[in-house]
């Protein structure tokens, strides 16, 4: 085989491996972006860093009957600092947030944030 045509291969593979990837990265597509869901309720463990932080998030409804958990996908860690977050204990275990995303196509009680609110601060992660 040519190096010419091994050359156009391996673009073909790279390119091919690209977009399989950000296909799963940025899988957007799996949340229903028409049912948008504003909870307001208590950190229960939190993996902060990159690609995404993440938070376990119990909500308790009005009348503190039904007590819902989610898996909450933030944005990157540079995103949330470059738009309000100052530091990792602003997402604290045992604190109370606000949480405005919508719930995964697939994946019961996995929601993607669109924003927090922690006390005053709106992060906007989008």
């Amino acid at each position: 085989m040519s190096r010419k045509y091994k050359s156009v291969k391996y673009i073909i593979i790279s390119f091919a491996f690209f977009t399989a990837a950000t296909a799963f990265h940025h899988g957007w597509a799996n949340y229903h972006q028409d049912r948008e869901m504003d909870y307001t309720g208590i950190i229960l463990s939190n993996d902060i860093g990159n690609p995404h932080t993440y938070i376990d998030f119990k909500i308790i409804s009005d009348d503190e009957i039904e007590v819902t958990e989610w898996e909450v996908v933030l944005a990157p860690l540079t995103r949330m600092r470059n738009r309000g977050m100052t530091d990792d204990s602003m997402l604290a275990v045992g604190d109370t947030v606000r949480v405005v995303g919508y719930p995964h196509r697939t994946i019961e009680n996995e929601m993607r944030a669109e924003r927090i609110i922690i006390g005053d601060v709106t992060i906007e992660l989008r």
